[in-house]
């Protein structure tokens, strides 16, 4: 009876705060952060941060927002990436992608499921937590980041870079629509370089055509996604080429140079060796054709002007299905009123693959939103669902703390 009550508080907080809620989404929804530039939305997030009641806010190094409420020996993390793709061809947008437009329970804006949704209510789900003293034995610090030109950077950023912090666990604001999510497939990201050999195009037999090196191996790359392996719960592994290059003296000139890009989903049973590998095979039958492959790395400098240098590749991870964090995900879900659902995947790529992936800090995600709506023009969230995530978010702490007694015990 006591947890019923705690719900029904909560739920009574969220809809009576359910106008601020929204409005607050549909103000930094408002506020362009593509391209990894997050100053000014996280400035609005601060803002709202500090009058619910949350305190250490500052922005790290690279310029993440970090915030922290309640008091305790274990430090979670509620991450919730600030940033955005960008919106592409706005022909085809119905709605502008930076006016946050509200229209049947539903609002519209570039990143408005990819993530800015779930920051509304992690902060206010927190601070009712607060408010109600059910945040015992746990520090939250809101971690309000940049990733989607890199997995991970900010959350290693965190962990490694003073002053270093190793969280006790984090939960991923990544859309779920409301679902627990306990993995993904992992990623590495690689170029393949053809070199070739200018001459003028009307005597073209004198030069090696570096666009003809690459074309069957474009092929056998698109023929080899049939055999990879399938993990049972993740899934195939998966490969695209994603981008091409090309370098040549003229539009009238053999060019001596081409580069494509390779974006290769790695699933449990598949290694970054034997990927790279797979692809170097491929090359190998190409001689005397000059190709070479390689993995990429990231050092962009943050607005800030901070960069390190890190390679591009991101191991996939799954958390166990009985695991504490997936169990108080699911039992918070039950206390809801949620129908039940099994504890799935994302098909993408997330903060986790470092959480979890590098570090090995337990992770989940669940928040407001369909994955398959990320990216998209018209993106749009569920009213209804970023107000019920209130719920998930101010809950979660106190339940986990109860599964890892138990644990203990």
């Amino acid at each position: 009876m006591e947890e019923i009550s705690l719900v029904q508080k909560i739920r009574s907080k969220a809809s009576q705060e359910s106008d601020n809620i929204i409005e607050f989404l549909r103000d930094i929804v408002k506020i362009p952060s593509i391209d990894s530039q997050i100053k000014k939305v996280g400035e609005r997030i601060a803002d709202e941060l500090k009058v619910l009641g949350f305190d250490q806010i500052h922005f790290d190094v690279q310029g993440n927002l970090q915030a922290t409420i309640g008091e305790g020996p274990r430090l979670l993390i509620y991450d919730s990436h600030i940033d955005t793709v960008g919106i592409g061809n706005l022909e085809n947008w119905t709605h502008d992608p930076y006016a946050g437009v509200v229209e049947n329970g539903k609002i519209f804006g570039r990143g408005v499921c990819d993530e800015k949704g779930s920051t509304p209510p992690m902060a206010y789900g927190l601070a009712f937590a607060k408010e109600m003293g059910i945040l015992e034995g746990f520090q939250v610090t809101y971690l309000g980041n940049m990733e989607e030109w890199c997995d991970g950077i900010a959350p290693r950023v965190f962990c490694e870079h003073e002053p270093a912090i190793i969280p006790d666990a984090v939960v991923i604001g990544e859309p779920t629509n409301l679902k627990v999510y306990r993995g993904h497939k992992g990623r590495i990201e690689l170029k393949i370089q053809s070199f070739g050999k200018s001459a003028h195009a009307a005597s073209n037999y004198l030069g090696t055509n570096a666009i003809y090196q690459l074309i069957p191996v474009i092929d056998q790359i698109r023929e080899m996604e049939a055999d990879l392996h399938v993990d049972p719960f993740l899934g195939q592994g998966r490969i695209t080429v994603s981008d091409m290059k090309v370098s040549t003296p003229s539009i009238n000139a053999v060019p001596d140079y081409a580069e494509i890009f390779i974006d290769r989903r790695l699933t449990f049973g598949e290694s970054v060796d034997e990927a790279i590998k797979q692809i170097q095979n491929i090359l190998n039958r190409q001689l005397p054709a000059s190709l070479k492959v390689e993995v990429l790395d990231y050092d962009d400098p943050s607005y800030t002007g901070f960069s390190i240098k890190v390679p591009k590749i991101f191991p996939a991870w799954v958390l166990e299905e009985d695991h504490p964090m997936v169990k108080s995900g699911q039992e918070v879900r039950k206390m809801m009123g949620l129908t039940y659902a099994p504890s799935g995947k994302w098909d993408f790529s997330t903060n986790g693959t470092y959480w979890a992936g590098i570090a090995g800090i337990p992770a989940i995600g669940i928040a407001p939103g369909d994955e398959r709506v990320a990216h998209s023009p018209n993106e749009f969230l569920e009213l209804a669902e970023v107000i019920k995530a209130v719920e998930f978010y101010a809950l979660f702490p106190k339940v986990l703390k109860r599964h890892q007694q138990s644990e203990s015990l």
